[in-house]
């Protein structure tokens, strides 16, 4: 994730939610945040286009955030 966020970054907003973290609260519920992990692609106006749970690799998201910018 680290390596899509500085190759990203300058156009993608990265935000990390721990699970165990109680202020984050209202975005998991928002969400549906349920396990660690749990990966979001949001649109600028935080509709979800993509979720994905458990292990992803680095290509598929790349290719999701491709998408969306494209």
């Amino acid at each position: 994730m680290h390596g899509l966020e500085a190759e990203w970054g300058g156009q993608v907003d990265f935000v990390y939610l721990d699970i165990d973290d109680s202020a984050s609260e209202p975005f998991k519920r928002q969400l549906g945040y349920r396990v660690q992990p749990h990966m979001f692609l949001l649109d600028g106006s935080g509709l979800i286009l993509q979720q994905w749970l458990g292990y992803v690799d680095a290509a598929t998201l790349e290719a999701a955030l491709e998408q969306a910018a494209g």
